[in-house]
């Protein structure tokens, strides 16, 4: 399809903002209320709550509504919606481990795709009123009635490096942690924990590397135009495109990038033959 234009894809942000502000609602009477927790897989713990589905179904109710055409990709109820290039990508709560103990190390993703690129991604946090947006007008934060823009921070080697992930043993493989333990051990420090908490603070130029393995598109499509419209780089770990999840790497400076990508790749070239 054309690209968006302004006021379209201005709309559109509209919209998704109060998608948020919706699924916020929805979500918050759960948060440190003791709900209950069930466990998507046999193999390892991935939980689910009602929160999440509570908060993906009124996400999908107001976009079947507003945009029929709209295709949807949600993590709790799949594929959706009509035929349109547009397709919305929604994590209703990013970090549901965290949700679950209480940390508020979640967020609420929602991504908007054209059918070439990501064109629109908001991070949204209620319970501490933290909302990042990115698009091609820029990547800002709106927190306590206020706009910052958000920039990226130089970060020319990785000895000078902050590198997070969520945890190492969530990597899918022996050589996928063991690549990213490889980069992590040239880095200046390296930090557990945040889902996509990880890729806003890189955004707001507070790290520099966030590094991951297993994702699927709807976790990361909504961070991609927030960590770029902030100057940032966020690909595969191969230098490929990163829309569709897998093995990810997201940087604020091109050249840390590089630096990681290629220590990674060369890890795994060692290590899986």
């Amino acid at each position: 399809m054309s690209e968006l234009d302004d006021n379209a894809l201005q709309e559109l942000i509209a919209f998704a903002c109060g998608l948020a502000d919706a699924a916020g609602a929805a979500i918050l009477p759960f948060f440190r209320a003791g709900i209950a927790v069930e466990n998507k897989r046999t193999e390892a713990f991935d939980p689910v709550t009602e929160a999440d589905r509570q908060a993906e179904r009124v996400i999908r109710q107001q976009i079947e509504k507003t945009y029929p055409t709209h295709r949807i990709q949600g993590e709790e109820f799949g594929a959706g919606g009509g035929k349109s290039d547009l397709c919305w990508y929604i994590d209703p709560i990013d970090g549901t481990r965290a949700f679950v103990t209480g940390s508020p190390m979640w967020g609420v993703l929602i991504g908007l795709h054209d059918g070439r690129a990501p064109v629109l991604g908001i991070m949204d946090q209620p319970f501490t009123g933290e909302r990042f947006i990115g698009s091609r007008f820029g990547a800002y934060l709106w927190h306590k009635g206020g706009t910052q823009q958000l920039q990226t921070r130089a970060c020319v080697d990785l000895a000078q490096a902050v590198v997070t992930t969520t945890h190492p043993d969530l990597f899918g493989t022996t050589a996928e942690r063991d690549a990213y333990l490889a980069v992590a051990d040239q880095c200046m420090l390296n930090r557990y924990g945040g889902d996509c908490y990880a890729y806003a603070m890189l955004a707001h130029g507070l790290t520099d590397l966030v590094i991951e393995s297993g994702l699927n598109s709807y976790d990361i499509q909504a961070l991609i135009p927030i960590v770029t419209a902030a100057g940032g780089i966020i690909t595969a770990w191969d230098g490929g495109p990163a829309d569709q999840g897998g093995r990810i790497i997201a940087a604020g400076d091109s050249r840390v990038h590089a630096q990681a990508c290629q220590m990674l790749c060369d890890r795994l070239a060692r290590t899986e033959g």
